[in-house]
């Protein structure tokens, strides 16, 4: 739901959409990965490469090559860690590793479990991402562009976002999730709205309250990946107008000038 359309991609060859299986999981390193084979085609046919959207640990980990913590999983720990609550889980990393507690998604329940397995695993708070010596996109001169909005229009848009996904089938697609063979805590895995549209199917909320939380969480997220961005030096931020591009053509044109 919410899918860039055909007509939206104007011609121009997007990659890295329908690439895996709902019932699989999709690490950070499996994304790299494709991502940057994806990247290395679009430079064999002589053109610019862009990385557009994406959460910016996912960001990070393609331009800087970082290293994920190696730990392994933990089956037995992971299962414990399961029955309890996820504001329970939270309150427990929180204690154990302030840092990460304040920068993860304190209602993803499977980010939260593995947190605490690195934690507990290595007697040690979740370690700094690090980057690689020599990334695969080290070699390559990267332009970052951020588009900057005032608070009361990114409200706006994130609504409009939101409604948009409900009109499109949002309900509809949990339910086709769920027929394929999904459970609701697996669908709940995938994102806010996901996690909020199947509680409102298990009648555990009202429709009301699922478009209440959905928008209120998804306007913190907003928040918290703006804290990520924001310490980014490299990012170039468009002025807050109607009309960012002008800005960020001039950006363009003088990377490639150079």
């Amino acid at each position: 739901t919410g899918k860039i359309t055909k007509k939206e991609m104007q011609g121009i060859p997007h990659y890295l959409l329908d690439v895996v299986s709902p019932k699989r999981r999709f690490t950070v390193v499996q994304y790299r990965k494709l991502v940057l084979k994806a990247i290395n085609k679009t430079l064999k046919k002589g053109k610019l490469p862009i990385l557009c959207g994406g959460t910016g640990f996912y960001i990070q980990a393609v331009i800087d090559g970082i290293i994920i913590p190696e730990v392994k999983p933990d089956y037995i720990l992971r299962s414990s860690l399961d029955k309890l609550e996820t504001e329970d889980l939270f309150k427990r990393l929180k204690k154990l590793d302030l840092k990460r507690a304040r920068t993860i998604d304190k209602k993803n329940k499977r980010r939260l479990i593995r947190a605490l397995e690195i934690v507990i695993k290595t007697e040690k708070p979740v370690p700094s991402l690090k980057k690689k010596p020599r990334g695969e996109l080290h070699s390559y001169p990267v332009l970052m562009i951020g588009v900057k909005k005032e608070k009361k229009e990114l409200e706006k848009l994130i609504e409009k976002r939101f409604l948009k996904w409900l009109r499109q089938g949002l309900l509809k697609e949990v339910k086709k999730l769920r027929k394929i063979g999904l459970s609701f805590k697996r669908i709940e895995e995938f994102g806010i709205h996901y996690r909020i549209a199947a509680l409102y199917l298990q009648n555990k909320i009202t429709y009301k309250k699922m478009i209440e939380n959905s928008l209120k969480e998804l306007k913190n997220y907003a928040k918290r990946q703006m804290t990520w961005f924001k310490r980014d030096k490299r990012i170039h931020w468009t002025p807050p107008t109607r009309h960012p591009y002008k800005y960020a053509e001039k950006l363009v044109k003088e990377f490639l000038g150079n």
